[in-house]
């Protein structure tokens, strides 16, 4: 890892599996390393995967089996940034699937209960427009939605 500041995401025994999923959906991303524990730990048996170290998106993060005790918590999420609905809806879908949950305003949990943020960049504009009526109608708009809409955006920002 040559970042100098490694986000460490702990999971119940699924670190592997989760950062296959992660690495597919984004360009420059991949698995880097897999480390088997050498020995018995509190989380499993010597031989268990220990710990998966991943790029994602050009940042490195490194998944740990640590076991039940630590959940994840709205308190740390991920914000991805999307550059049209086509890529919104691709990840939210991914992300969803096999048992994550839908919440609101762009934010979903994956399956393993992360938080994560699909935002369109668009969202971003509109919400810092000048004309602040303009904006006040995207920021209301996007209350209302689950995975953000960018032409319901573009619709009531328009005042459709």
């Amino acid at each position: 890892m040559s970042d100098k500041i490694v986000p460490c995401i702990w999971y119940d025994g699924a670190a592997e599996e989760a950062a296959t999923l992660y690495t597919s959906l984004l360009p420059n991303s991949r698995i880097d390393a897999v480390m088997r524990s050498p020995v018995d730990t509190p989380s499993g048996p010597a031989g268990m995967v220990l710990t998966v170290e991943f790029t994602l998106a050009g940042h490195s993060y490194l998944g740990l089996n640590g076991g039940p005790q630590f959940p994840h918590t709205e308190a740390v999420s991920f914000q991805i940034m999307t550059d049209d609905q086509t890529e919104t809806d691709r990840l939210w879908y991914a992300l969803i699937a096999d048992g994550g949950r839908e919440s609101d305003c762009g934010w979903l949990k994956d399956r393993w209960g992360l938080s994560w943020q699909i935002v369109p960049r668009r969202l971003m504009a509109l919400v810092k427009d000048p004309d602040a009526a303009r904006a006040k109608r995207a920021m209301a708009a996007m209350m209302t939605m689950r995975k953000i809409d960018i032409a319901a955006l573009d619709r009531a920002v328009d005042g459709a």
